[in-house]
């Protein structure tokens, strides 16, 4: 089975996080990275783990970060339906 139908089903939905960073060499200007993983809202453990490791390994200092974020499996709508129609 896929490991990431998996996460799903344990409550896990696609996260995408826009990344915004200062350029080391030069500081006014910002770069953009793109995120995205399976991440449990609210905490986003793994969005906190990889921006642990950025922090401590990328030399660009982080200037800002947008969370978008999305179940993409969940309980069935259900709607009672009262009355019968028969076509022929």
């Amino acid at each position: 089975m896929d490991s990431a139908f998996m996460r799903q089903m344990e409550g896990y939905g696609l996260t995408t996080a826009q990344i915004f960073y200062r350029l080391p060499d030069q500081p006014s200007l910002l770069q953009q990275f793109i995120w995205q993983q399976y991440d449990l809202a609210p905490d986003f453990p793994e969005l906190a783990h990889f921006l642990d490791f950025w922090n401590s390994r990328i030399d660009g200092p982080l200037h800002s970060v947008r969370i978008a974020h999305k179940r993409l499996i969940k309980p069935a709508e259900f709607r009672a339906v009262n009355g019968v129609v028969t076509l022929h």
